[in-house]
Order: C-alpha cells, then structure tokens, then sequence
C-alpha cells in the first residue's frame, strides 16, 4: 500500500481557463483521454463516514463503486479511500455486474462502520494531466443524484485534485501550484445538499 498526498482547488467557471493556462505554462502532459466517472457512494444508516469525514476524524474511510460508462474499461471497481495520521491510500478491487447489483441490493459490510448501503450517485467529467511528480485531475460538469429518490443537483463549478507521493515536500507543492486549497468531498457535498 503507498500513502499519498492529496490536495483540492477549486475553480469558477470562468477561472478555470486560468488554471488551463498555467497548466500550458508549465509544461503540463496529457495522461489520458477525458472520461466520464460514475461513483456510488455508500454509508451506514448514522452517515457515520460523512460525519468523520467533516470532523476530519482519522482514520476514516469512503466507500465507493465506480465505474467509466463512455470507455472501453466496462469493469466496476470497489474503491475503499482510508485517511489516516500516515496519509491517504486506496484499496481497488475489480468486480462485475452481478456484484456491482448485488451491493446496491444489499449493502457493504465494513468493519469499522458496519453495513453500508448506496446513498449517492456522483458523475463528473475528468480530465488529467501530470507536471513533474505531481498527478492532476480536472473535474467539471458534476452531479450528484440520490439513490433512495432520485432528486439531481447539477454543479457547475470544477474541483482540481492534486496527488503526489507522500514524501513530495508540502512547501514545493505549494509553489509549484499557488492556488487556495480547500478541503472538499463530492460525497460530503452530497449529503449536504440532497439529504
């Protein structure tokens, strides 16, 4: 398992050419072709994983399964993101169809919370891209669906993700992006606005 180091920013619409033009300026790499995500979301009945995570409580997981519905990858992938004092990783593990119905269905049983069931569905459109060691990823063109009554928010702002080894020093991340960070959660944004 590698820790990594994940950093967000946020981006109006209209400031998000900016960013394009720092990514220009710097000599940014494509890493692949833009690609719609699909994740649905899961917690247990007390919202146990969104109220770690607003209390930045560690360790503390995401549970999720995500799919990319416009490429050829037609797999579905159950994602645990843990965050804990050492950093943040991610468990992956590919499953199909018949799996993927079977937890919304049923539910995931954790460890550490218990059964969790579906909640919310997120859809964004990602781009990404690379400047020196550090993965970027651009997300816009979200929105976030409840999967108990199917009201859908549309967001138009655009949320950029910064992820790079744990052992990049914080100082250089920040003068090689001098953008305000923030601390955001699609699914914590969710919650928030479709509970």
């Amino acid at each position: 398992m590698s820790f990594r180091i994940e950093e967000k920013l946020f981006f109006k619409p209209e400031n998000l050419l900016q960013f394009r033009e720092f990514l220009l300026k710097n000599s940014a790499k494509q890493l692949f072709q833009k690609r719609l995500i699909n994740s649905l979301y899961f917690d247990n009945l007390k919202l146990e994983m969104y109220k770690d995570s607003v209390e930045g409580s560690v360790p503390r997981k995401k549970i999720r399964i995500r799919n990319y519905p416009n490429s050829d990858d037609k797999n579905f992938y159950l994602e645990i993101k843990t965050s804990s004092v050492e950093g943040r990783f991610k468990k992956r593990k590919k499953i199909n169809k018949e799996e993927f119905d079977y937890f919304k269905k049923n539910g995931i049983l954790d460890s550490t919370y218990g059964t969790c069931l579906p909640n919310f569905f997120v859809s964004y459109e990602r781009e990404y891209a690379k400047i020196k060691d550090v993965r970027i990823s651009i997300d816009k063109k979200i929105s976030y669906k409840n999967f108990t009554n199917a009201i859908i928010y549309y967001d138009n702002k655009s949320i950029v993700e910064l992820k790079t080894s744990i052992d990049k020093n914080l100082d250089d991340l920040i003068r090689l992006f001098p953008f305000q960070k923030i601390r955001f959660s699609k699914y914590c944004f969710a919650v928030e606005n479709l509970n």
